[in-house]
């Protein structure tokens, strides 16, 4: 797989609470010399970044994060405050409590309205696999089909752990022909990124991937 495509299927992310405006900057120069999907970066550095890249780089940005139980009107709010930002993808996290005790409906709501709000944006939901039993993984590609949203994806990387080549093989076993897969968190190297996109996965989540091909010169083609 060359470089140019390996880094096309790549949120370039910096989601950490101590990331400073100098990082994402970095973020942004990097993700742009690489040609990355994206960047996917803290709400409140969305309007600096989408001015400093100048529509040269797609900004995704989280909502909900990474807990996920904040009100759906909240996470409206939010939503649309990162769009009006400038970001071009949201990352919602599900209410992961209320998908436990068995409300579906509140769920498939919430996921509704954030897509409602996203319109022809793209919508990603983060369902926190490593938290849930692979029943409650098969409702959520159910429910994220019947929702329209255009992603489902496998972790915030800040829970108990991050995306497993299982789940994105269930996730592309369940999922309707309309949903695509975001593998996210603890993505190391560049033969797992390639296994996640060989099951199934068509984004990944992660900072790894380019700091790997930099720290082996690897220019973009040359891979």
């Amino acid at each position: 797989m060359t470089t140019e495509k390996l880094c096309s299927m790549v949120d370039h992310t910096l989601l950490a609470q101590t990331a400073t405006w100098d990082e994402i900057r970095q973020l942004c120069d990097d993700a742009m010399a690489y040609r990355t999907a994206s960047v996917c970066i803290p709400p409140c550095y969305v309007k600096q970044a989408a001015e400093y890249v100048a529509g040269k780089l797609v900004i995704c940005t989280v909502i909900g994060f990474p807990n996920g139980n904040m009100t759906t009107a909240a996470k409206v709010f939010e939503a649309k405050d990162a769009i009006e930002n400038g970001a071009s993808e949201i990352d919602m996290v599900i209410n992961i409590g209320m998908l436990r005790a068995g409300n579906t409906e509140y769920v498939l709501n919430e996921i509704r309205e954030l897509k409602a709000v996203c319109g022809e944006r793209i919508l990603k939901v983060i369902i926190e696999t490593c938290l849930l039993t692979n029943e409650e993984k098969v409702t959520m590609c159910r429910l994220v089909t019947e929702a329209g949203a255009d992603f489902i994806k496998t972790s915030t990387g800040f829970s108990k752990g991050g995306a497993t080549f299982e789940d994105v093989k269930l996730f592309a076993e369940n999922v309707g022909p309309n949903v695509r897969i975001k593998a996210a968190g603890g993505i190391s190297s560049i033969a797992d990124a390639e296994k996640f996109i060989e099951l199934g996965a068509t984004r990944l989540g992660t900072s790894r991937i380019v700091k790997i091909l930099k720290a082996e010169n690897v220019a973009p083609g040359t891979y």
